[in-house]
């Protein structure tokens, strides 16, 4: 029986034919069957597929022929095999819709003034070095915090990323300039820009967490500083890394305690709620 995978990854690098390599990305990904989303823009890529394992090993193979991608962090995770409705592959003016394409600017090694990277083990150096100094900034959307954060996370009032830029220049994270500011997100690709726009702010000491939630999942699980499970965007909706994660969300209805998001009203997906079983649909 085939082995159901979804990949995820991402790479900034400058990009003179987008258009090019999505006809590329998408033949690839057509020819071994495979679905989810891709974005490419100038500059870079963007990508969760997933498909039977051989075929998605195919397809990481022939993406990392393209020299600029060859050094991209895939990040693997179970699938279902009917995690996405098909293969979508576009052309954006940002692989993150921060609403500022022009602000930002990549060069072969990433994004230029992003944030000081660090892993899982700098990350938990810097709290033992910093303590309650340290200030953990959420760079997702509200709702996918609800069931899942760092502990004492700044959770920004944004339901999507383009909310970012109003907020940051309201002067609502003010507060924050002078201190230690960790900005992390679901596999670190949105905090890329997002620590670059901090600094271009007037952020002083901005950190992007390598590899974000997920490879900080993969190497503390439950036993760290996060606490509940992780939004992913596919039909499975959400997934915990033990079977100790702790239930934070709340039933948006009764209150009653749930990790479940769902397309809710819309079943299009274009809205989320956090509700449990008996409040919500069904799941898919």
């Amino acid at each position: 029986m085939a082995t159901p995978k979804i990949v995820l990854f991402y790479v900034f690098t400058p990009l003179p034919d987008p258009e090019a390599i999505r006809l590329w990305q998408l033949a690839v990904g057509e020819t071994l069957g495979l679905r989810g989303r891709i974005i490419v823009s100038p500059h870079g890529i963007n990508a969760t597929v997933g498909g039977d394992l051989p075929d998605v090993k195919r397809y990481v193979r022939a993406t990392r022929t393209y020299p600029a991608f060859a050094g991209a962090d895939i990040k693997w995770s179970e699938g279902t095999g009917d995690d996405f409705p098909r293969l979508t592959v576009k052309v954006r003016p940002e692989i993150v819709t921060f609403g500022v394409p022009d602000e930002v600017v990549v060069s072969s090694d990433g994004v230029v003034d992003g944030g000081v990277r660090l892993s899982p083990e700098d990350l938990h150096q810097l709290v033992a070095e910093r303590g309650d100094d340290v200030v953990f900034l959420d760079g997702r959307n509200e709702i996918e915090a609800q069931i899942g954060k760092f502990s004492g996370a700044v959770i920004p009032p944004v339901t999507t990323t383009r909310d970012f830029i109003p907020l940051i220049e309201s002067g609502a994270l003010d507060e924050f300039k002078g201190r230690p500011l960790v900005t992390y997100c679901t596999g670190g690709v949105r905090c890329e820009v997002l620590s670059a726009l901090l600094r271009h702010r007037g952020f002083s000491e901005v950190y992007q967490l390598d590899g974000g939630i997920v490879r900080y999942g993969e190497r503390y699980g439950d036993d760290g500083l996060w606490e509940g499970s992780l939004y992913v965007f596919d039909s499975r909706m959400s997934v915990d890394f033990s079977d100790r994660a702790k239930v934070i969300g709340k039933c948006a209805q009764c209150a009653e305690p749930t990790k479940r998001i769902v397309n809710h009203p819309d079943e299009l997906g274009r809205e989320l709620a956090v509700l449990c079983a008996r409040c919500g649909p069904a799941a898919e």
